[in-house]
C-alpha cells in the first residue's frame, strides 16, 4: 500500500509502521471519524491459503469481544482486495523499544509494567481466548506508560505454516513455550511461558535463549535450563526470580496454572516476609522413572535354530552335479534377459510419455492488459481462456485485466483454464441531494461513498447554521467517487451588522432603526447626570457588536438628574456693634464751632452712627457672590441664618461689618 491509498472507501493510508510474518501495520486517517488508526493488512503471500485467511478472520473477530483498559482495541474487520483489522492507534514504543532505551529497569516499575500486561491476559483468558503469541513487537506503551497488548488470538493463523515461515518466526520463537515448539496446540500455560519470558527480559534487557535459527532456538526452550537471573544481577530479590523459573518451567503442570497465580506472586515478591525464599525447582515425577535402553552385545545377539543332529550327504554322482550346474546357469541366462527387457520396456514408454505429456507452464501476470491482450498471451502459452468475469475497480481502467484465477505464477499444465477478472472500471454512483442536511451528516455519507468533500461557509437567513445550502455538483449527475471532489456551502446563519450607537437618541428614532432592521427592542429607564431626560442613555450589545435581524436589543432611557433631597437647617449668631462719630461734610467750618462748643461745656447729645452689615452663605442656594443678607445695627443684634445643604454636604457664611470680615465659618452641618 502507498500513502494516499483508500480501504474501504473510509481509511486513508498515511504510512506503514510495522510489518511481520503475516500482515503489514499501516498508520491511517478514519475519514469518517476524523481521528487516526492503526490496520494491518494481510499479507499477500497469504492470499491462496484459505485455511489462513479463513483463521484470520475468526481470530480477529474473536478479539472484537475484548475491551479492556490494556488491550487494543478492535474498530473494524474487513475485506477488500485482502483482509484487514483496524485497531484503534496507540503513540508510543513497543516494549521491546521500551527495554533498550530504559535499561535497566527498576524492578517497581519493572513489576508495574508486568502486571498491566498480566491484567489483559487474564481478562483475555476469561473469555476463553488464548495470545499464543506474547513478545515485547506486541506490546505497545504509550508515553504515560500505559500498557496495551495487540494481536490477541491473530497468531493461530500462523499455526498450520509454521514450518515453512521460519523467518517469520524469529520474531516469535524466543517467546515460544516447549509444547509449542514441539508441534502441540498451544494452551493457557503456554501464554505463561511466554509471560515469563517476557519478565526474564524486563529484568536482564536479554532474551534467555538466542541462536543463528528458529530451530536452534526453539529447540533450547524444551532442552536447556532457564538462565540465571542472579548470576546476571546479584541484587535481584530470589522471589522475583522464582516467578520467571516457575511460569518458565519446561512442564506445563509445574507452571502457575493462572494468571492470577502469577499476578499474586509477581506482587509480592518485594515484600520483606519473602525476602529469604528459596530457589524455585519444580518437583520430580516419582511415578516416571527414567529408563535406560541397554545395547545389543555379542552374547545377546539371536542365534539362528540348527537342525537336531541332522547331517547333509554330498552326493556321490558327479555327473548329476554337472547337469544340475548346466541347468542352473540357462535359468539365470534367461533371468537376465527378462530384466534387460523389462529396463528396455520401462526407458521406451517414459520417453514416449514425456514427448506426449502436456508441459507446465507458469500462468503470466496479466494485470493491466487489455482483455484482447491477456488473451494472446494465454494462447501462447498454450493455455485456455476460461470464465471472464466483470468486475468494477478503482485503478484498472475499463477492459483491462484486475486479476486472473488461478493467480500469476501458479504452475499449470498446457491446455488447462485461466479465468479472468476483468475491469468495468470505476463503478458511478448518483449523487443526492444534500440540501438541509446537517454537514457532518452530508460529509460523512459522502466520504464513505469514496469522494472528497470540502467545505464552504455562506450567509443564509433560510437555512438553519451548519446545514448544506448547496452543492457543487448537482444532484442526479453521476460521478466516479475516487476522481471527484465535492464543496459543500454550509450556512453559517442570517448574515449580521454592527449594531448602531444609539446613545442620545430618542424613543421614536429607537423604533425606526429597530424597524428598519427588525430587531426587538426591551425598553427601561433611569436616571443619568449628563444625558438629558427622554434619551437613550446606554445600550446592549454594546455598539459595534454584530447583531442578526430578529435579534432582541435593550436600550434604556435617561430621567435625567437625579432629584436630591435637600436639609434645611438654622444658625444663630451675634453681630457686635462698633460706634462711630458722626461725619459731616463741613469739619473745616465746625472746626471753631466746635471748640466754641467745647469752650462752653455744651451739654447737646451725639448722634449715633449705623454699621452695614452684609452676610454671605455659601450652600446649595447661595454662593459668596451674592449677599445673602445687607442691614444696619446700631447695637449688639443678634442674627439667624438658614442654611439648605444636599445630604451628607456642607456649608459657610461670612460677616462683613463696615467692608471688614468680623466673622467666617465653614464646613457647617446640620448636626452641628
Amino acid at each position: 500500500m502507498i500513502p494516499g491509498q483508500r480501504i474501504s472507501n473510509r481509511y486513508k493510508i498515511l504510512k506503514e509502521i510495522g510489518s511481520g510474518g503475516m500482515a503489514h501495520v499501516y498508520l491511517a486517517e478514519d475519514l469518517i471519524l476524523e481521528r487516526n488508526v492503526a490496520v494491518k493488512l494481510m499479507q499477500y503471500n497469504f492470499h491462496n491459503d484459505e485455511a489462513s485467511i479463513r483463521r484470520f478472520k475468526r481470530e480477529a473477530l474473536s478479539t472484537t469481544e475484548l475491551t479492556h483498559q490494556n488491550i487494543v482495541n478492535v474498530v473494524d474487520v474487513g475485506e477488500e482486495d485482502t483482509p484487514y483489522i483496524v485497531m484503534e492507534y496507540v503513540e508510543g514504543f513497543d516494549l521491546k523499544e521500551f527495554i533498550r532505551l530504559n535499561h535497566p529497569i527498576p524492578y517497581k516499575k519493572s513489576i508495574t509494567i508486568m502486571s498491566q500486561i498480566l491484567d489483559a491476559v487474564e481478562y483475555a483468558h476469561n473469555h476463553n481466548i488464548i495470545h499464543r503469541d506474547l513478545k515485547p513487537q506486541n506490546i505497545l506503551i504509550d508515553h504515560d506508560e500505559k500498557v496495551k497488548i495487540t494481536d490477541f488470538g491473530i497468531a493461530v493463523a500462523l499455526s498450520e505454516n509454521s514450518i515453512t515461515q521460519t523467518n517469520s518466526l524469529l520474531g516469535s520463537v524466543h517467546y515460544i513455550s516447549p509444547e509449542q515448539a514441539r508441534g502441540s496446540m498451544a494452551t493457557k500455560q503456554s501464554d505463561i511461558y511466554s509471560l515469563g519470558i517476557l519478565l526474564y527480559e524486563l529484568l536482564s534487557g536479554e532474551v534467555p535463549f538466542d541462536g543463528e535459527s528458529a530451530v536452534s532456538i526453539a529447540l533450547k526452550h524444551f532442552q536447556n535450563d532457564m538462565p540465571s537471573l542472579k548470576e546476571k544481577d546479584a541484587s535481584l530479590p530470589q522471589p522475583l526470580e522464582n516467578v520467571v523459573l516457575k511460569a518458565t518451567a519446561k512442564e506445563p503442570k509445574h507452571r502457575y496454572q493462572s494468571v492470577v497465580e502469577m499476578k499474586r506472586d509477581l506482587q509480592t515478591a518485594l515484600s520483606a516476609e519473602r525476602a529469604n525464599e528459596e530457589k524455585f525447582v519444580p518437583l520430580s515425577d516419582d511415578n516416571e522413572e527414567t529408563r535406560m535402553i541397554q545395547p545389543i552385545s555379542e552374547d545377546t545377539k539371536p542365534v539362528a535354530p540348527v537342525a537336531a543332529a541332522a547331517k547333509v550327504e554330498k552326493p556321490n554322482n558327479e555327473a548329476d552335479n554337472r547337469k544340475k550346474a548346466g541347468n542352473t546357469r540357462k535359468s539365470r541366462k534367461k533371468g537376465l534377459l527378462a530384466v534387460i527387457f523389462l529396463l528396455l520396456f520401462l526407458i521406451i514408454s517414459l520417453v514416449i510419455f514425456s514427448m506426449t505429456r502436456p508441459r507446465e507452464v507458469n500462468v503470466p501476470d496479466l494485470m493491466g492488459l487489455s482483455l484482447e491482450e491477456a488473451v494472446t498471451e494465454l494462447e501462447a502459452l498454450n493455455l485456455e481462456t476460461g470464465q471472464i468475469n466483470e468486475l468494477h475497480h478503482e485503478e484498472i481502467e475499463e477492459g483491462h485485466v484486475i486479476r486472473t484465477n488461478p493467480s500469476s505464477d501458479a504452475v499449470l499444465r498446457e491446455n488447462a483454464t485461466v479465468n479472468l477478472y476483468v475491469s468495468l472500471g470505476e463503478e458511478r454512483i448518483t449523487l443526492d441531494d444534500y440540501t438541509n442536511y446537517s454537514f457532518e451528516d452530508a460529509r460523512a455519507e459522502l466520504t464513505e461513498l469514496g469522494l472528497s468533500v470540502e467545505r464552504e461557509e455562506s450567509f443564509s437567513s433560510d437555512i438553519a447554521e451548519g446545514n448544506v445550502v448547496s452543492q457543487s455538483i448537482t444532484a442526479g449527475d453521476e460521478v466516479i467517487p475516487s476522481q471527484s471532489s465535492i464543496t459543500l456551502i454550509v450556512s453559517s446563519g442570517p448574515e449580521g451588522f454592527a449594531l448602531r450607537n444609539l446613545t442620545g437618541y430618542s424613543s421614536t428614532g429607537v423604533e425606526e432603526y429597530a424597524d428598519e432592521l427588525n430587531l426587538s427592542v426591551t425598553i427601561t429607564q433611569e436616571t443619568h447626570e449628563s444625558i438629558p431626560a427622554g434619551q437613550v442613555a446606554r445600550q446592549s450589545p454594546e455598539a459595534g457588536t454584530t447583531v442578526f435581524p430578529g435579534s432582541r436589543i435593550s436600550v434604556v432611557f435617561s430621567e435625567g438628574p437625579e432629584e436630591t433631597e435637600m436639609i434645611s437647617f438654622d444658625r444663630g449668631i451675634i453681630i457686635e456693634y462698633e460706634p462711630r462719630d458722626e461725619e459731616t461734610d463741613e469739619d473745616d467750618e465746625n472746626d471753631s464751632d466746635s471748640d466754641e462748643e467745647q469752650e462752653n461745656g455744651s451739654d447737646e447729645e451725639t448722634t449715633l452712627v449705623p454699621n452695614e452689615i452684609e452676610i454671605y452663605v455659601d450652600d446649595a442656594e447661595n454662593s459668596f457672590d451674592e449677599p445673602y443678607r445687607v442691614f444696619d445695627i446700631f447695637e449688639r443684634t443678634p442674627e439667624i441664618i438658614t442654611f439648605v445643604v444636599e445630604e451628607g454636604e456642607t456649608a459657610s457664611f461670612r460677616v462683613v461689618r463696615d467692608g471688614e470680615i468680623i466673622k467666617e465659618e465653614t464646613g457647617i452641618s446640620p448636626n452641628d
